[in-house]
């Protein structure tokens, strides 16, 4: 059995309740824990008055154990699972915890959406457009957070003078010279290429893909040091030393119309100062109710016998009240 907190325990929990109600837990233990292509999978033995389950995260799901006997093969299925959730599926870009770059990754949503119907020439030139604006939304986002030299006549739009400025802002000391570099180059290889790609005759479709790669892994190395930077992120936990840190959300009691987030450690529950998240809410507008189809529905039957569909996923966590400090 390996080692797990109490949060992670109650939010198992929590999950089964909201996925199996007339079921009262009566052991759990997490079992097992294995990271594929950068993803966390634990997976938990969960016992109930009822029946026995599987409950794997990353994302959340169940499984019963009367149909996955073996631990191994509900791991498969769930990977698997997890790859091939419909489009319709995946979470909202509100989700994100990644203010104020939200910009930023929208621009990149609509730039993959658009290499779907890439054909042409022109298509790839649009592409490049899309890819070079992602950029620029990153770097006009940070401009509200690091400021220019005193006296520098710097261009809104200069992307390599500000992705400079804000490598050495959000990544600054000794210690952090090699991520400084990796950022700094990656932003400037990737805006060459993107360029290149916006008046390119002679492109192809890998060189769409490559610029949508190019700019997805620039975003992210962007986001990860300036997020850290702007929530007051240590490398590691102050308390126990540890690097298991997460973002927890909540509202002061005092301020409850701010959101406000800070860095907890799973190993000793170590939280850091709460931060302030300067976001305007947005109304996500309902989606039309579909009219079922006439006639008889045909259901198609599954890979394996016996099995039944997991319930659908339940992200995220709910938002803490903090008390006065």
């Amino acid at each position: 059995m390996l080692i797990a907190t109490n949060d992670e325990r109650q939010a198992v929990v929590d999950y089964l309740a909201s996925q199996a109600p007339d079921e009262r837990v009566d052991l759990l233990q997490k079992v097992y824990s294995e990271r594929l292509h950068g993803t966390t999978y634990d997976i938990w033995d969960v016992h109930t008055d009822k029946e026995r389950w599987w409950v794997i995260t990353n994302p959340t799901n169940l499984y019963s154990q009367s149909q996955f006997p073996n631990m191994d093969l509900a791991l498969t299925f769930h990977v698997g699972l997890s790859i091939r959730i419909p489009r319709s599926g995946r979470s909202d870009l509100s989700d994100l915890n990644v203010e104020p770059l939200m910009a930023a990754w929208r621009a990149l949503d609509q730039a993959r959406e658009a290499v779907l119907v890439a054909r042409e020439i022109e298509d790839y030139q649009a592409l490049g457009v899309r890819c070079r604006e992602c950029l620029l939304d990153t770097v006009h986002a940070m401009q509200e957070f690091v400021a220019a030299p005193v006296g520098a006549d710097l261009q809104v739009s200069n992307f390599l003078a500000w992705a400079e400025l804000i490598a050495d802002a959000s990544l600054a000391g000794r210690n952090q010279k090699a991520r400084r570099r990796l950022l700094k180059s990656t932003a400037r290889e990737c805006w060459e290429f993107v360029n290149w790609l916006t008046h390119a005759r002679n492109s192809h479709f890998n060189d769409v893909e490559a610029a949508i790669e190019a700019t997805e892994q620039t975003l992210g190395l962007f986001t990860t040091a300036c997020i850290r930077h702007l929530r007051g992120v240590p490398d590691a936990c102050p308390s126990c030393a540890s690097q298991r840190l997460a973002p927890e959300r909540g509202f002061l009691s005092t301020k409850p119309d701010r959101l406000y987030e800070r860095p907890v450690c799973q190993a000793c529950g170590w939280a850091g100062s709460p931060v302030e998240i300067p976001i305007k809410r947005a109304v996500r507008k309902r989606k039309p109710s579909m009219k079922p189809p006439d006639g008889e529905c045909s259901i198609m039957t599954v890979p394996l016998r016996g099995l039944s569909p997991p319930d659908p996923t339940r992200r995220g966590r709910p938002s803490r009240r903090w008390p006065r400090r």
